[in-house]
């Protein structure tokens, strides 16, 4: 039985395994990434990837809700069967609570992401917007049905597959000892990324909650990232490449898992080698991530995607919000186009961008709006780049399942 902070040793991993190489290169992809687009440009971008963070996060616990049905939900429009509905609110959870993490991080820029206090937030945060269906949980070993209470640490011992959670009596000192080795502010150079990938093996380890588990690790790991700052990350989630690697996820948090073997496999309880190998498969997650959004959010490879998009619906093969939908003027690739290099454009200069004339100019920027690939904060205010699911599919590529669109 783990009841001793001793017992989640090693918190790092000892040795030298190319692990602050790719730590170095996961800080510098990120930071070329975020340097791509206007800053402007990358508010929508960051939006629907939080859609889709919420999409890759549930997926993993087995949950799947269509993209285009949680960008529904955000409109209040919500399917008629109820299990499908419950999803749907899943995801908004998921999404809210992000956005929260995120508002809450820029009040407190001192906030330890580490700390129990702001765990026990996240998780009550997510589960307190979860319908009832959502926040039971069913006992493996006794067949009872649980109630999940948002933000209460678990008060019963759990397993999860040959893993045996810490002692529910000893989690005070497990949170404790967590909070104080992980706070961002006390490790330096490349060592906090390869902390973050330590510590979210680590808080998975601990299973502080009855349920939940995997997604307030994931909320917090993105709160790490942001905490740091990691440059450039919100153009692209962890959670993705977890869910379409899940398998390997799985296998890599088992060998994080894993006692250690000999006297040369560390000092600690917990194997040294096993959580190398976890940090390992995690970095190249994050690479693998950096490199694909950084492929798709190339400045060249977007502004012909959006002319080849309104190429398209102008031939009426491209997605469009609804099946009777006008077609596109190929100048709206113009305003398109405008609004991804300058982040936001007045409506006259838009007008004057397209070419056309100021009557049939207004009657394609009205479109643009009345679609949402445009937006504006005011009725007669400058305009700046959406990306609402409809067209992300043909945008940014692969971004989730070709079934699911």
């Amino acid at each position: 039985m783990y009841n001793k902070i001793s017992h989640m040793e090693p918190l790092l991993p000892t040795g030298d395994f190319g692990l602050e190489d790719m730590a170095r290169e996961t800080v510098g992809r990120s930071a070329a990434l975020g340097g791509q687009l206007h800053p402007i440009s990358q508010r929508p971008v960051v939006e629907l990837l939080r859609l889709i963070n919420s999409y890759y996060s549930n997926l993993i616990e087995g949950h799947s809700t269509n993209p285009v049905d949680i960008e529904r939900a955000m409109r209040h429009d919500y399917a008629a069967d109820p299990a499908k509905r419950d999803l749907q609110q899943e995801s908004l959870a998921h999404i809210d609570c992000q956005r929260r993490i995120e508002e809450r991080l820029q009040r407190e820029p001192d906030l330890n992401v580490a700390g129990a206090d702001f765990l026990c937030w996240v998780h009550k945060t997510f589960y307190d917007q979860l319908p009832p269906e959502l926040r039971r949980v069913k006992d493996e070993q006794s067949g009872e049905v649980l109630e999940v209470v948002g933000g209460e640490p678990r008060q019963r011992e759990i397993q999860v597959g040959r893993h045996i959670g810490p002692l529910a009596d000893a989690l005070p000192a497990f949170f404790e000892r967590f909070a104080g080795f992980y706070r961002s502010d006390d490790h330096h150079g490349v060592t906090p990324i390869i902390a973050a990938a330590a510590s979210h093996h680590r808080l998975m380890w601990i299973h502080p909650f009855l349920d939940g588990n995997g997604r307030v690790t994931r909320l917090y790991t993105d709160a790490c990232f942001r905490k740091l700052p990691l440059l450039g990350y919100g153009l692209w989630n962890v959670s993705r490449g977890l869910a379409r690697r899940r398998d390997d996820y799985m296998v890599a948090l088992t060998q994080g898992d894993a006692p250690r073997r000999n006297d040369f496999d560390g000092r600690g309880d917990l194997s040294n080698e096993g959580l190398v190998k976890f940090c390992r498969f995690f970095l190249e997650v994050c690479l693998d991530q950096i490199d694909y959004m950084n492929g798709l959010l190339r400045l060249d490879v977007l502004l012909n995607r959006i002319r080849g998009y309104v190429q398209l619906r102008g031939a009426k093969v491209a997605p469009a919000p609804k099946p009777d939908q006008p077609t596109l003027k190929p100048e709206a690739a113009y305003m398109l186009q405008e609004a991804l290099l300058r982040g936001e454009v007045t409506r006259g200069d838009m007008i004057r961008v397209s070419g056309m004339a100021e009557r049939t100019g207004r009657m394609v920027l009205g479109q643009l709006l009345d679609e949402g690939l445009l937006v504006s904060d005011m009725p007669k205010g400058p305009v700046r780049l959406a990306f609402p699911t409809f067209v992300a599919g043909y945008l940014f590529p692969d971004l989730y399942p070709e079934q699911m669109k």
